[in-house]
């Protein structure tokens, strides 16, 4: 069974009710904003507020945020690559579904070469290409009106609900430096040397992998060991 449970990919759940329901609460706030800003303010329909692939971010942001896919350079730069090159793509292939494909790997290049990978990147160019007649009359205006104003939207949500919360930080990088946890001065180039001996993008940011590793070096009573 235990075999089984790691092929699967099934993480130990270390949650608690109260951060269930928190990712609740700004999952629900975060899309209702981006509803409110694209349909209500932009005049978009719903096929072009391109809430799809926002969605998707509103659950990295508001239910891990301290991921790597979450902070905000990987959330706009994703989106943005993404509503480039699939516009691209429709201008110059078509909007056949080989240029949906093509658009969603370029993006993927696009999002590692800028290091911004987010996942609902890809969603993003993949719906600028095969999503319809309401999305593409948008042309190049497309980035900036949803996509950009979206990512901006959500973005700010993110920071003032997360921050709300005191054991929550968003951007992850507002609480670096703040820790009192003892680390090792080496820690930092091992974690690197570690991530590159691997070759594949992890979803963690560095700064907590090093704090990962002082906590596991901590002792029983908080001393290092």
């Amino acid at each position: 069974m235990t075999r089984l449970i790691r092929l699967l990919g099934i993480e130990v759940d270390t949650v608690s009710r109260r951060e269930r329901l928190v990712s609740l609460v700004g999952g629900f706030v975060g899309v209702l904003a981006l509803v409110a800003v694209s349909q209500g303010i932009l005049g978009l329909s719903a096929a072009q507020a391109l809430t799809g692939s926002m969605a998707a971010s509103a659950v990295l942001i508001f239910c891990v945020p301290r991921s790597a896919f979450s902070q905000p350079w990987p959330v706009f730069g994703g989106h943005v690559c993404g509503a480039v090159i699939g516009v691209a793509c429709v201008d110059l292939i078509g909007t056949k579904g080989v240029a949906g494909a093509i658009a969603v790997g370029l993006t993927i290049v696009a999002m590692y070469a800028l290091r911004c990978i987010h996942p609902p990147g890809g969603a993003t160019a993949f719906v600028a290409v095969i999503g319809g007649n309401a999305v593409t009359s948008l042309g190049y205006s497309f980035i900036w009106r949803p996509v950009i104003v979206d990512v901006v939207t959500l973005l700010a949500v993110g920071v003032l609900f997360n921050n709300l919360f005191p054991w929550r930080r968003y951007p992850a990088g507002i609480g670096a430096g703040r820790s009192t946890l003892p680390t090792d001065p080496g820690s930092h180039e091992r974690v690197l040397a570690a991530l590159r001996e691997m070759d594949s993008f992890v979803d963690v940011t560095e700064a907590d992998l090093v704090r990962l590793a002082a906590l596991l070096n901590r002792g029983p009573e908080g001393s290092s060991r």
